[in-house]
């Protein structure tokens, strides 16, 4: 049985791989076991955001600690996750494309997905992390409208907050044809290793044992996290964090790891554009800001 079959049925081995069972709906609104998970996610903002790693290893230790305490399945999932952030930590995320930055980076982030991802399915023996790239599902009409409406608010709202809260200048000036090449393929690859982690692996790992609405808060928190010290600072958070809500949502309605992915892509396209038409204002004058 394929993974969209397990969407219509809600079989399969992990039930919040689709939408939400009943087992799921009965999870309750308020449990301590969000207090371990809360102090997870908080460790991203000291990680990644204030960038100081005593304190956030801490309140790392300090989530995990205290979910071995309250509940071992949840413990489990937070250790997955957990390991994640901790390869993640051990190397900056800034904007750098040069190659031995970009061999470096792309490593470790494919490190973060992959541990993790066995861990959970040869040690711990289940299939709490998928990445469901064909699914059986058409895309819907409201799904296809969807993605240049995606390509319509990037438009729309990437230009000014690039350029008026001076964001671009955390990425490389590229007028070289590599550098444009590797800034392409540095954005693009960061978009799609953002769904693989915060989506398919923290998301998928906190609905388990929250409800769906509370592990997408939690993932959002991480997700935008990461993406302050990547270079949407200012107040990027304003449009980061909605956005990881929505791909959260997105994911939940389609589970379709190709869906979201292409969402992020259409949108990470028009990041491109917009910071090297920031850089060197003679380029691409197709922009509103």
């Amino acid at each position: 049985m394929d993974d969209g079959a397990k969407r219509e049925t809600g079989t399969g081995s992990d039930a919040s791989a689709g939408p939400a069972t009943p087992g799921e709906r009965m999870r309750p609104r308020a449990s301590w076991g969000l207090v371990p998970a809360a102090l997870l996610a908080a460790s991203a903002v000291v990680l990644f955001g204030l960038r100081e790693p005593v304190p956030g290893y801490a309140l790392l230790a300090a989530g995990l600690g205290l979910a071995f305490v309250l509940d071992r399945p949840l413990f489990k999932d937070l250790l997955l996750l957990a390991i994640g952030l901790l390869i993640v930590s051990t190397i900056s995320v800034e904007a750098d494309i040069s190659y031995p930055n970009m061999v470096l980076m792309g490593t470790v982030l494919t490190l973060a997905v992959l541990v993790p991802y066995l861990l959970s399915r040869y040690v711990f023996g289940d299939h709490a992390i998928r990445f469901p790239i064909r699914t059986g599902q058409r895309w819907t009409t409201v799904e296809k409208w969807y993605l240049p409406l995606v390509l319509l608010l990037g438009y729309l709202i990437l230009p000014t907050y690039f350029i008026r809260s001076g964001a671009y200048l955390n990425w490389p000036t590229v007028t070289a044809p590599d550098e444009i090449a590797r800034l392409f393929v540095g954005v693009g690859f960061v978009g799609i290793w953002d769904e693989l982690f915060f989506i398919c692996t923290a998301f998928a790992l906190l609905r388990r044992h929250f409800p769906d609405w509370q592990a997408n808060l939690l993932q959002a928190v991480i997700f935008t996290s990461f993406l302050w010290e990547l270079g949407y600072q200012s107040w990027g958070p304003l449009m980061t964090f909605p956005f990881a809500l929505l791909q959260g949502y997105t994911f939940k309605l389609t589970n379709s790891l190709t869906y979201v992915v292409v969402v992020h892509l259409l949108f990470d396209a028009v990041v491109f554009l917009v910071i090297v038409h920031a850089h060197t204002r003679e380029w691409l004058p197709i922009f509103l800001y």
